[in-house]
Formats: C-alpha cells, structure tokens, sequence
C-alpha cells in the first residue's frame, strides 16, 4: 500500500465516526420526518403523499401566529444575549488576566452542568407566589401580599437569555482574542473616541462572532421547549409545544412532522437573511469564530 493510500484510509478513518453520526443522526431522521410531512390521512390506515398538512398548516391562523411570535421572542433573546454578552466577551479577551479569565469561563459555564429542567425549576423557585424574590419583599416590606412573576414573556426571555448566555460569549471571545491590541491603541492615537473606536473597529472586526454567536443563540432559542413551557405556562404559547402536542397529544405525527419542517426553514430563511444583511458568509463566519 503506498503513502498516499494510507492517508485516503487514515483520513476516511477519521472522518468515518463523524459521517455516520451526521448520516444516522439528521440525515435519516429528516428524510423519515419529510416522508412524513407529504404523507395525507385520507382514512382509517389509508394515506397519499401532498401538501395538504403544509395547507392546513397555512390557513390556520393561530399557527403561523405562533410560528411567528417564536421567531420574533427568539430575536428579542439573541439581541439581548449579544447586549449582555459582549461586554463580558470583551473583557475576558482583551482586560482580564489570565486566571480571572479562568475565573469568569468558569461562571458563564457553570448553568451548564446542569439540564434545562432543573434550571427552569430553580427559576420557578424564585419567582413563584411563594419563592424566594415574594417573599423577601414581603419581609422588607415593600409588598403586602404575594406576587406572581412567573407565567409571562419577561420570564420566559429572562430565562432564555440565562440559558443561552454561554454560546454567545464563547464565539465572541474566540474571535475578540485574535484582535492584535496596536489596532485599539491605533485608533485611540488617532483621536477616535472609545464609541468611534468600538464603532470602526471592534465590532467590525468581531462581527464573525457576532453572526456565529447570534446564529446558535437563535437556533437554540427558537427550538426551546422545556423553558418556555415551565416558566410561560399557558400564557406563553411557543411553537415547539404545538410540535409536541402534536406528535404526543394528538397522535398526528404527520402534522408534526410538517411543523417540525416549517420551523427548520423559518429559523434558516431568518439566518440567511442576517448573513445576507450583515454581508457574512457561513463558511467565513464558522472560520473566524
């Protein structure tokens, strides 16, 4: 066997875990999910592929209200995790020393060791009628009676923001630690101001991260469920519980199905359209971040 043979199979080798994890994974499961959106309930075990889920799907109002309400809650979240986390990856890349920065993946990292359940219930315990916030403003005496702060959007956002606040520091602060600092200093030395400078050139040189980071917190946030459910409850319809009730309540996994497709190509038109709008291309923003 030659070198080069060796390097094809070595190669192959490699890639072979990855490619059947993408195959096995996504690949055959959304080829099962698309025969299942095309597939129409015409009887009793009796089906024929068509549009017809996509149609009903389209004159229903209260499901692309939804569809759309959860695209819109999902951007509110990412502009507010970018608001929030680029001062934090700021500081970590370009003013924190080495063991703060340690110290402060550390705190971005630990929400995580935990699963979303128990998270949701740790904000239910504080912001429940009897938790923890009512309570002890009741014993300070800046309210009379309990509170409800559960069961609406600020929570729901709130809470979404929390969980998702990590994707969006990690791509930012990849990207922000290879900004040669002489390029800050530069722009200082030529009398910009700290807003000119943060203008000209560090969200343009970061807008890699920007793109990558709002690109996970969008898709994460956007096919949420257990967060929403717990902490909106019925008065924060999302578009993932209408998935599930559809395949779990209703035993209509055709309609699900078709749910579960219109989401994936309403949350990709709404990416491509912001690489489209922040003139990134994937391939490039995937490179830099």
């Amino acid at each position: 066997m030659s070198q080069r043979d060796i390097k094809r199979l070595t190669l192959f080798l490699l890639f072979a875990p990855f490619a059947l994890w993408i195959l096995l994974l996504i690949v055959l499961p959304h080829i099962g999910m698309g025969f299942l959106a095309l597939r129409e309930k015409i009887g009793p075990r009796q089906y024929e592929f068509g549009f017809g889920n996509f149609v009903e799907f389209a004159m229903e109002p209260i499901y692309w209200n939804t569809l759309l309400r959860t695209g819109s809650m999902s951007l509110l979240v990412t502009a507010l995790a970018l608001i929030v986390g680029f001062p934090i990856a700021y500081y970590i890349a370009k003013i924190a020393n080495y063991r703060t920065r340690g110290a402060m993946f550390l705190l971005c990292l630990i929400p995580l060791w935990v699963s979303d359940l128990i998270r949701a219930f740790g904000w239910i315990l504080l912001l429940r009628e009897t938790g923890v916030i009512s309570s002890s403003l009741q014993a300070i005496g800046l309210i009379d009676a309990p509170v409800e702060l559960l069961y609406n959007d600020v929570t729901v956002v709130i809470g979404l923001v929390y969980t998702v606040m990590l994707f969006m520091i990690v791509p930012l602060v990849s990207t922000l630690d290879g900004m040669d600092n002489s390029m800050i200093e530069a722009g200082y030395n030529l009398g910009g101001s700290g807003l000119t400078v943060l203008r000209r050139i560090i969200i343009p040189y970061a807008m890699p991260g920007i793109v990558s980071g709002c690109i996970i917190v969008f898709m994460l946030t956007a096919g949420s469920y257990l967060t929403p459910i717990l902490l909106g409850g019925k008065n924060s319809s999302w578009f993932t519980e209408m998935i599930y009730e559809q395949f779990i309540t209703r035993y209509n996994w055709e309609a699900g199905a078709t749910f579960g497709f219109l989401l994936l190509a309403f949350t990709s038109l709404v990416v491509w359209l912001g690489l489209k709008l922040s003139r990134q291309t994937l391939a490039g923003t995937v490179a830099r971040s």
